[in-house]
């Protein structure tokens, strides 16, 4: 930092300057902001939660509630107790300069439209400004981001092009796939290419884009429903990749009934049968119910029935099942330990869901146009403005 002007400097040449208050710019700006944030909310009665660290959340004697979710400088307050919440705002308002919005809208650059049916929420502005830099406005659209006979490959003879441009494309692709679960396996795996693109790569990159052409206000729906449960679908490619046949994982998790989360990743070790590559994905969706059904503890929205997870593989499930050890789980035996504790403490229960019904299978490879449809559609989603 450079001494200020007006300081003298002759006898403080052997000084360092000490800064008082974060700027932005800054390395530890948001940390910063973050640890004085945490503690003035604190001082509110508001607890932080070990789920996720930045959502707070204040329980009240007549069983309402006010919660607080923060992202970097971005505040959502909500909950079922207005004059608290309107008590929290005047309360910030002292602390920090803070801009109150009025009613969740656009955040983050996803844009929330409420009904009497629910709530849905997309980025149709974000998909529009992107096919607008990228000059794909006009393009043709494609009914699906991925065509089923395309395989891609680090090193497939095709030319080079701009590394730049193409992390920068797949890095927004990959922030628009917060809202739309029907791109995760398409970006998932363009995504594995960030340091050598070819032309071939590119074109699935454009592919997307023209599918987001065809469906620019699609999102999720979340609908009022009076059922109680976490569902999770968990599936598995077995030995897609061609560069080195490692499977892909997919899995999403329904909490009363709306989807919630989803992961489309390739696994870090290569499956010998198709029943590991599915236990694999089946023990990566478990964890996922505990950590929801640990967030819920801590919102005080106890489960009343087992976490349900559904698998198209029965040699799978009978392995989860099966307490009896033999050479076909040897190396498997950490997930087989876990998933069968889980099952025995009553937390999980197993079902088998056909194929054609396994929402998860959207997740792990490039489906046809009928099938893709028929499962976005199981997924909740919808097009925005269709349903306010």
């Amino acid at each position: 930092m450079d001494i200020p002007a007006g300081l003298e400097t002759t006898s403080n040449f052997n000084k360092v300057c000490r800064l008082r208050k974060s700027l932005y710019g800054l390395k530890q700006s948001p940390r910063a902001w973050f640890e004085r944030f945490t503690k003035v909310v604190k001082g509110y009665g508001f607890v932080q939660c070990q789920s996720d660290h930045t959502l707070f959340v204040k329980h009240f004697p007549e069983g309402k509630l006010a919660i607080i979710i923060v992202y970097v400088d971005g505040i959502i307050l909500t909950g079922d107790h207005e004059e608290k919440i309107d008590l929290l705002k005047k309360l910030l308002t002292k602390e920090f300069e803070i801009k109150d919005l009025g009613n969740l809208k656009y955040f983050l650059g996803m844009e929330i439209v409420r009904s009497k049916k629910g709530i849905a929420v997309s980025q149709r502005k974000y998909v529009l400004d992107l096919l607008n830099e990228t000059g794909m406005l006009g393009c043709k659209p494609a009914e699906t981001p991925m065509d089923t006979t395309i395989k891609l490959e680090k090193s497939d003879g095709s030319a080079p092009v701009d590394k730049g441009r193409y992390q920068r494309l797949v890095g927004k692709l990959i922030y628009l796939s917060h809202t739309r679960p029907d791109i995760g396996f398409s970006v998932s795996v363009v995504s594995q290419f960030m340091n050598n693109p070819t032309e071939k790569h590119m074109t699935v990159v454009i592919r997307i884009l023209r599918y987001l052409k065809m469906t620019p206000g699609k999102g999720l729906f979340f609908q009022r429903t009076t059922k109680k449960e976490i569902e999770i679908f968990s599936d598995a490619d077995w030995a897609g990749s061609v560069t080195d046949r490692r499977s892909t994982s997919g899995y999403c998790s329904f909490v009363w009934g709306n989807l919630v989360t989803w992961r489309s990743k390739k696994q870090s070790v290569v499956a010998r049968s198709s029943a590991e590559a599915e236990f694999r994905a089946m023990a990566q969706g478990i964890c996922e119910g505990i950590w929801l059904n640990r967030l819920l503890e801590e919102l005080r929205v106890p489960l009343k029935h087992p976490m349900v997870l559904y698998c198209d593989n029965q040699a799978a499930i009978s392995i989860a099942k099966n307490l009896v050890h033999h050479d076909r789980t040897k190396h498997v035996e950490i997930d087989r330990h876990f998933i069968k504790e889980k099952i025995e403490e009553g937390i999980f229960k197993v079902s088998y869901t056909p194929t054609n019904c396994q929402t998860a299978d959207i997740l792990t490879k490039a489906l046809a146009r009928v099938n893709f449809e028929d499962l976005t559609e199981k997924l909740g989603m919808i097009n925005i403005y269709n349903a306010a």
